[in-house]
């Protein structure tokens, strides 16, 4: 099926846009981790997100098979991911938004940020936003292809279950025709043999009276 070979196709391309996007967004984590500070939530939310899309993407990918017959919540599921990747990157518009040349650490109140070079930092933190808006497409479109390859699945059992039953009909019409045909067959081979005897023993007793 075409949506289902597109349905595919979208994943690879959401998990090669996710794991960018955790991948920098767990060195800032990792970081903060090692300083003994708190991630601030614009980090932590959208790494949140990006570890639970990828692994549903990678999952749904390998087990594509199951997650066909389960088409419909796949699409539930995709329509809450871009739910929350659009949290995520709320989260993240300011220092997505913010000007590299003019990126102040203090504004974010992140020490972590003091011992790192702030056009690094402030080139990642806008990759992962812009990224995190692509995702949001990407999450939307499987959603509408999940709910196509429902659809097109639906209607394939629809085909199936009436090609059974008319194969069953089939069945049982030869079936109840083949008894008939035998029953029609006794009838006379019992029939046939009382006429003769009768008419012989009319016979046979004609000719001796």
């Amino acid at each position: 099926m075409i949506s289902g070979a597109l349905f595919l196709s979208w994943r690879i391309f959401e998990i090669i846009i996710l794991i960018p996007i955790m991948g920098m967004l767990a060195w800032f984590v990792h970081g903060f981790v090692e300083n003994n500070q708190l991630t601030p939530a614009y980090i932590l939310v959208m790494f949140i997100v990006s570890v639970i899309a990828l692994a549903w993407a990678v999952f749904t990918l390998v087990d594509y098979l199951r997650a066909r017959h389960d088409a419909l919540f796949v699409a539930l599921f995709d329509l809450g991911l871009v739910g929350a990747l659009i949290a995520g990157v709320y989260y993240l518009r300011v220092p997505g938004t913010t000007n590299c040349n003019n990126f102040d650490v203090n504004s974010f109140n992140t020490g972590f940020y003091v011992n790192v070079s702030f056009n690094k930092t402030c080139t990642m933190l806008k990759a992962s936003f812009a990224l995190g808006i692509i995702a949001i497409v990407a999450f939307f479109i499987t959603f509408l292809l999940a709910l196509l390859v429902h659809r097109n699945h639906r209607n394939d059992d629809r085909v199936v279950v009436k090609r059974e039953y008319r194969s069953s009909g089939n069945h049982n019409r030869r079936r109840s025709r083949s008894r008939d045909h035998r029953s029609s067959r006794d009838y006379n081979y019992d029939s046939r043999p009382r006429s003769s005897g009768r008419s012989h023993h009319s016979s046979r007793r004609q000719y001796y009276v």
